[in-house]
């Protein structure tokens, strides 16, 4: 593991006590950043979808002011780590599976430079499919926490049947590295408006992140492709069929969720052992990003779960 930048001036955090580069097993050059473990554990961080570490520098402060340190990692194709050299700018993955690489990866990281930490999990929308599939393949952690967890899209059944059809053949030809069919302005963080936005009702955070990927365009991340989508489809069908882990885990979701399926996370967490669902009452997809409000009752619940799972 060689040390990797680190963009100080955007993410409102204190330095890092590392930031790596680390090869996956495919290769793949995935960036890692820590900071010290707190008194009450390290929280391994799993981001959504476009994130970026610098995007959690708010929340590893908040974290280290309950006792938490935390670890954030960027997966393949967003943020520094390697992505399409051709089209830097679309989200792709032939299959969900190779995030499990990144997981190994972040894993290693963790075991080498917080051995003896309590771990956590802390997990947003697509970094929620993530770690549900890291817990469920033994990944060590003591609970769990959820915002807006990816464990179904909300998509039309036109669109469903468009893509169960043209499966077959999408994959022998480049129409798989399309952007998913009427992608928009939306995808486009640096330039969406406010008022265009389905990830927060705070606008003095809409435009923090705003700030962070145009002041560094090397962190934007716009549209996911067709092939992604065709991946995401398939991971959150063969995870439904997954049991929960044995383990604590609570789950954040907004009323006024409009980017990843409701439905698919009230039927897991119904049945999740020790699992809590907490609706927050005109919140968009970002609980981690919302309003102080929020923002606070959220993380101050998440540390409870953590809290209460000490050993």
């Amino acid at each position: 593991m060689t040390p990797a930048p680190f963009h100080a001036e955007i993410a409102d955090a204190p330095p890092p006590e590392r930031v790596v580069w680390a090869q996956a097993d495919d290769d793949t050059r995935i960036r890692l950043a820590l900071w010290p473990a707190g008194p009450r554990g390290m929280v391994a961080i799993f981001p959504g979808r476009t994130e970026v570490i610098e995007k959690y520098g708010r929340i590893v402060t908040d974290l280290a002011g309950r006792g938490y340190g935390a670890a954030v990692i960027d997966w393949r194709g967003q943020g520094l780590s390697d992505r399409l050299r051709d089209t830097p700018l679309l989200g792709d993955v032939p299959d969900f599976a190779d995030f499990q690489r990144d997981v190994a990866v972040f894993r290693q990281f963790l075991d080498l430079h917080a051995p003896d930490a309590q771990r956590f999990v802390l997990a947003h929308s697509m970094g929620g499919c993530i770690a549900l599939r890291a817990l469920v393949n033994g990944f060590p952690a003591r609970a769990v926490s959820f915002s807006a967890p990816m464990w179904g899209l909300p998509l039309s059944n036109t669109l469903r049947w468009m893509i169960a059809v043209s499966r077959p053949t999408l994959g022998l030809t480049k129409l798989v590295l399309r952007e998913v069919p009427g992608a928009g302005i939306e995808f486009r963080l640096w330039e969406n408006s406010f008022d265009n936005n389905d990830l927060t009702s705070d606008r003095a955070t809409y435009e923090w992140m705003q700030r962070q990927v145009q002041a560094h365009p090397e962190l934007r991340l716009g549209a996911p492709s067709l092939r992604w989508l065709m991946a995401a489809l398939a991971e959150t069908t063969a995870l439904a069929g997954s049991p929960s882990p044995a383990m604590a885990a609570y789950c954040g979701l907004g009323t006024r969720e409009r980017v990843v399926s409701d439905d698919a996370i009230h039927a897991r967490m119904a049945t999740w052992p020790q699992g809590q669902l907490d609706m927050f009452d005109g919140a968009l997809h970002e609980l981690m990003m919302e309003r102080p409000a929020a923002r606070g009752r959220f993380l101050d619940q998440t540390c409870a779960t953590f809290d209460a799972a000490q050993p």
